[in-house]
């Protein structure tokens, strides 16, 4: 399964990461059809071919996909959009 792996810096408090958080989670359920959930401070989500985390550290997200055989062929598109999606809520524009 190819991975896609990425770490954004950002200067939120926990409150304002996780609301963050939620945003890419939206995007992600909606452009993918993911199902999203809680377990602490990390934000799992899963669907056929798809499966990762987004794990809030204190002054960093780090997301990590897996992607099963057919999505890995979209995995450059995915990795792009959700960079974009990221530095947008993380950092703002």
């Amino acid at each position: 399964m190819p991975d896609i792996s990425i770490t954004q810096p950002h200067n939120l408090s926990q409150t304002d990461a996780r609301a963050a958080a939620q945003k890419v989670a939206d995007k992600l359920a909606r452009d993918y059809g993911l199902n999203c959930k809680w377990e602490g401070d990390v934000l799992r989500f899963a669907r056929t071919g798809v499966e990762g985390a987004l794990t809030l550290g204190e002054r960093q997200a780090a997301l990590r996909i897996k992607l099963g055989f057919l999505m890995s062929a979209f995995a450059s598109t995915i990795e792009q959009k959700v960079v974009d999606s990221m530095r947008k809520v993380f950092t703002g524009p």
